[in-house]
C-alpha cells in the first residue's frame, strides 16, 4: 500500500489538521449512478479532524455524498468524496466531513505546528527504551538431581 506523496510545500499549507495512520472499521453507504444503494464494510487508512483516507472498492466520484459509520461507536456522519486514488489494485478515496466533527474518530489530534522535534515529542533513547520495557522476574526452578 502506498500513501499519496506530498511534495515539500505543495499541499502542506492547505492541511487543516494532522493526519494519523489509524485503521478504524467503518461502513460506507451511498447511491450508485444507477440510483441503486450500496453499503461496504471497509477500514480507514489515515484519519484527521476533517475526514479520512479510506479503502473503498465501490466506484464513487469526487463530490459524491456518502454516509460513513464508525462501527466502534455506532455513529454516522455525512461526507463528501474529495479525492479518488484511481488505483484499481488498491482503491482508496479521501472523504471530508460535511460538518466539522473532530471527535468522530475518538482520537486527539496534535496541533498543526507539531513535529518530531517539538519539545512535547517523546525522545527515544536507550535508557527510555529500557525503562519502557517490562521487567520479567526470573523464575527459579529446582535443580535436577544431576546438578545437585
Amino acid at each position: 500500500m502506498s500513501l499519496p506523496v506530498l511534495r515539500p510545500g505543495a499541499a502542506v499549507e492547505k492541511r487543516r489538521s494532522q493526519r494519523i495512520l489509524l485503521t478504524v472499521p467503518i461502513f460506507v453507504s451511498g447511491i450508485r449512478m444507477n440510483n441503486a444503494p450500496f453499503t461496504e464494510h471497509t477500514t480507514t487508512v489515515a484519519v484527521n479532524a476533517h475526514g479520512a483516507l479510506i479503502r473503498l472498492r465501490e466506484a464513487v466520484t469526487v463530490g459524491q455524498l456518502v454516509k460513513v459509520t464508525n462501527i466502534g461507536i455506532e455513529e454516522e456522519v455525512v461526507c463528501t468524496v474529495d479525492v479518488d486514488s484511481g488505483e484499481p489494485d488498491e482503491p482508496m478515496v479521501g472523504i471530508e466531513f460535511a460538518q466539522p466533527n473532530a471527535r468522530f474518530w475518538r482520537v486527539s489530534f496534535p496541533p498543526l505546528d507539531w513535529n518530531l522535534r517539538s519539545p512535547e515529542a517523546k525522545q527515544v533513547t536507550k535508557s527510555s527504551l529500557a525503562a519502557d520495557k517490562p521487567q520479567l522476574a526470573k523464575k527459579q526452578f529446582p535443580r535436577s538431581d544431576a546438578e545437585r
